[in-house]
């Protein structure tokens, strides 16, 4: 039977109702990031800070605390609390900048996200608020005191939750209707005493009208309807709303506009200003907040006193309609029926591995869905300046992203995380895409096509890496994301969809032709790329400064490019199957292939290619001017990556398109008669066929390596180097030296931020890459091959089992071990053991390569949610 919320799902894919209308989409943060940046220097930490938030309007967002928005960001809701001791209203959550921290950006707050559904007709939200004063100098100042080489000081850490001393904050939406909302937040005392808590549900208007000419100011405006006080509000863009809310100790109004004063030092035009409520809690002052029945930024207040262990709820409702009695009986009963729904639809969903505990795949789900985001980034406006604004720089016209003009972007997008990655990053996104197909595919293509469209995608065909330079570049992993969408949504539905699949392989044909005209310097099909996602994986900064005034000929830059043409070869095989003029591309696509693998796997003395015979890996080399090179033998899984590009074609598939199996056979033939490098194919007489960008027997050495426990296979999954540079690697060139060491967890370089580190810990994205892999490989040879596992145990698994055991040690970073404990938390195993902590899931960017606890954002369920994904298809 067809669940609830999947019906929705149907509904709103076709167009009967915007059940996407509103959603998770206001950001948790806006402030520090580069939208917002108009200095000439283009520091966006320093220009918009976090104090300055509160009394400062943005020009290309929002954000708040538990939040949420229509799909454009013009109404907004988010929480304000005070707990009579803060020298602030919290409006947002509070992090260090990238200076700041001695580890990059970190958020220093706790909060989970607990449920959503696909429609957003259930989310729940967990904010924990101390109860005594936020340690926000403590916190500044103790990271400041640390360097790279220590741990990040986190709110647990200073002491401030030991005594449970602490409210829990639970914000939960259910929607009785498309355009319907429920809202209601519940507040928790966990404390054995007694305490007082403000809390401000608040409402406010995006503030378009002090940048732009002949804006319609919206207005949010006190209505009284016999006994019942309620808002209402009158938008240009999105017509009016009521919201509705249990009856208050005050109601506060003012503008979202920017204090001058505070600010630029210069006078208001009025006293009513976005940090009018801030200044009211503080203060204990409200004769201006309440002076005034309209506004654009609107709050009930509700001043809670809780006993121990009390709660309280507070309910409130945003409806274009009007309702006579907003909170009658039918509000519970609406808001336990949407709870229900959200279990029946994800137990639907559920994995095969029945004892894994259901919280790690909804929490993942729940996460990943919190995460999708309004974002709103026109480089050409942001460049000039708004008509009512003073023109920005000059020197910002040649700073970072001006050669971007045509990127316009206005769309709600999967966030890597929403504080510390309040921006998309292009191959994140694919990933996300992998998940997002499991319970709401149609978004995920939506998701993958954006970034094809000509608001984003450059004109020579360049996709954009992420707003803090657009022009960096990331794997072209959209491919191999478009074929995973497919895939699941093929068996999901019964059939596949085609028309996705023309689309994107149309647009990234164009993305594909840029690569190999811009990132192959030689034109020898060995490709470059800089960084590639792998931030500092590199002995130096792949990106820049590449020494010697040479280039890096990349072991990954290749492997990717490879696994690039398998895709597009695969898609344009899927295709042929209902349009045989696809055949010739993939001809084309298959053709390409066999060139990247020739140039990868040449060896002669000279050293051609990239491949060590003696020590059994594939490594970067760097070309100087003058023709030399020279190896740079870092073990890493840049050198693993050539494994990810394989794709087993299979016999029914060259039977239905004799064109492309033609071809196919002359082009081993030919490639054989001129004593070319062999095709690096395995083809059963009349059979499958298998292209592999590592032959069979270096495949064999490089999985040896792989599945080692003494180099890149952890308790947790798969390491990003091998810990054989526990004694560092180094090396000598033009007389600077250069090291690499094992390290696995925080990284100890400021390479990209220094939040990232590819130099040892397990990285999510990459061991589902390679379990993918792994699983294409044994469609083909089945368990006709063996190998150890692990490396040296004498326990011979086939490949199946090899890809169930990789995930089970992955899943292990959540689960609960005998004593009650997860390792992702192992810094703070104590206190996840207590009663309101034990079942809360935090899933980190990456985690440590020997104990698994999670390492950097805290709330990157973007790529970590593929962990739902592996929970789901384990056997």
């Amino acid at each position: 039977m067809v669940s609830k919320e999947q019906l929705r799902i149907n509904e709103n894919y076709a167009k009967e109702k915007d059940w996407l209308h509103w959603g998770p989409y206001l950001s948790e943060r806006q402030w520090g990031t580069v939208r917002e940046d108009y200095s000439a220097s283009g520091d966006a930490w320093n220009y918009f800070t976090h104090d300055h938030a509160r009394s400062r309007t943005y020009r290309w967002g929002e954000d708040g605390i538990a939040g949420f928005s229509d799909k454009y960001c013009n109404i907004c809701f988010g929480i304000g609390l005070w707990n009579g001791k803060d020298a602030i209203l919290k409006e947002r959550l509070f992090g260090l900048t990238g200076p700041e921290g001695n580890h990059g950006e970190d958020v220093k707050e706790l909060y989970y996200y607990l449920e959503n559904t696909p429609s957003h007709s259930y989310m729940k939200h967990l904010y924990k608020y101390p109860q005594n004063e936020f340690p926000y100098d403590q916190l500044v100042a103790e990271n400041k005191k640390r360097n790279q080489n220590e741990l990040e000081y986190k709110l647990l850490d200073t002491g401030i939750f030991d005594n449970n001393d602490y409210f829990d904050i639970i914000t939960e939406y259910a929607k009785a209707d498309a355009e319907d909302i429920l809202i209601k937040i519940t507040i928790n005392n966990r404390s054995a005493s007694a305490a007082s808590l403000t809390l401000l549900p608040t409402l406010w208007i995006r503030n378009f009208w002090s940048f732009k000419k002949d804006i319609v100011k919206p207005v949010i405006k006190k209505e009284v309807a016999g006994n019942k006080t309620f808002v209402s509000i009158v938008h240009p863009f999105v017509g009016n709303y009521n919201f509705y809310f249990d009856d208050a100790s005050k109601l506060l109004f003012t503008e979202n506009e920017t204090n001058e004063e505070v600010i630029f030092d210069s006078p208001n035009d009025h006293q009513f200003k976005k940090d009018l409520f801030h200044d009211a809690v503080i203060k204990d002052d409200f004769s201006l907040a309440e002076k005034n029945s309209e506004g654009t930024k609107f709050s009930p207040l509700y001043q809670l006193h809780l006993e121990a262990g009390a709660s309280y709820s507070v309910r409130l409702r945003i409806s274009k309609q009007e309702i006579e009695n907003p909170f009658d009986e039918n509000f519970e009963q609406i808001v336990t029926e949407r709870q229900t729904e959200c279990s029946e639809f994800y137990d639907g969903i559920a994995g095969n591995d029945t004892k894994v505990e259901p919280a790690i795949q909804r929490q993942a789900f729940a996460g990943l869905l919190w995460s999708k985001q309004y974002y709103n980034y026109e480089i050409e406006t942001w460049l000039e300046g708004d008509a009512k604004e003073p023109t920005p720089p000059a020197a910002r016209w040649n700073g970072r992203n001006s050669d971007w003009t045509t990127l316009r972007n206005h769309d709600v997008i999967s966030m890597p995380d929403a504080w510390e990655y309040p921006w998309y990053a292009s191959w994140d996104l694919a990933f996300h895409c992998a998940t997002f197909a499991l319970i709401d595919p149609e978004f995920a293509k939506q998701q993958l096509l954006l970034f094809t469209r000509e608001w984003y995608m450059a004109p020579n065909g360049q996709i954009p890496a992420y707003e803090w330079s657009f022009s960096d570049v990331n794997p072209p992993v959209q491919a191999w994301a478009a074929l995973q969408v497919f895939k699941t949504d093929k068996k999901k539905n019964g059939v596949g969809d085609i028309k996705f699949l023309k689309r994107i392989f149309n647009k990234l044909a164009l993305n594909f032709t840029w690569w190999v005209n811009r990132l192959d310097t030689n034109e020898n099909n060995v490709f470059e790329g800089g960084f590639l996602g792998l931030d500092n994986i590199g002995v130096f900064d792949r990106s820049h400064g590449i020494p010697g005034n040479g280039h890096l000929e990349q072991v990954d830059g290749t492997s990717w490019m490879a696994l690039y043409c398998l895709n597009m070869l695969e898609m344009s095989l899927e295709i042929a199957m209902e349009d045989d003029s696809y055949e010739d591309m993939a001809t084309k696509y298959f053709g390409h292939f066999v060139f990247i693998a020739e140039a990868l796997n040449k060896m002669s003395i000279e050293f051609i290619g990239t491949w060590d015979e003696e020590q059994g890996f594939f490594y970067d080399k760097l070309v100087f001017p003058n023709g030399e090179f020279m190896p740079i033998k870092v073990r890493s899984i840049a050198g693993l990556l050539s494994m990810t590009a394989v794709f087993c074609i299979k016999k029914e598939t060259l039977e239905r398109l004799p064109i492309f199996r033609k071809s196919v056979l002359w082009f081993e033939k030919f490639r054989n008669d001129s004593l070319k490098y062999p095709v690096i194919t395995e083809h059963t007489d009349g059979g499958d066929l298998l292209l592999s960008l590592v032959p069979k027997d270096r495949l064999q050495i490089l999985m040896k390596a792989l599945l080692d426990e003494n180099e890149f296979l952890s308790p947790h999954g798969i390491r990003s180097l091998s810990k054989v540079h526990e004694a560092p690697y180094c090396i000598n060139i033009e007389g600077v030296n250069y090291s690499i060491n094992y390290e696995p967890a925080e990284s100890t370089t400021t390479l990209f931020g220094g939040n990232s580190n590819w130099r040892g810990p397990v990285w999510m994205p990459l061991n589902y890459l390679f379990i993918q892999s792994l699983k294409e490989y044994y469609s083909y040879c089945g368990d006709t091959v063996k190998l150890e596992f692990p490396t040296g145990s004498n326990n011979e698994m086939d490949l199946q089992q090899i890809t169930n055991e990789l995930s089970k040690r992955l899943i292990l970073i959540f689960e609960k071990d005998a004593e009650g404990n997860r390792p992702v938390h192992a810094l703070h195993a104590i206190k996840y053991k207590e009663a309101d902590f034990e079942n809360l899931i935090l899933f980190y960017e990456y985690f440590h390569g020997d104990t698994g606890r999670g390492v950097g954002a805290a709330h990157q369920t973007g790529w970590t949610a593929l962990i739902a994904n592996l929970i789901h298809e384990t056997q």
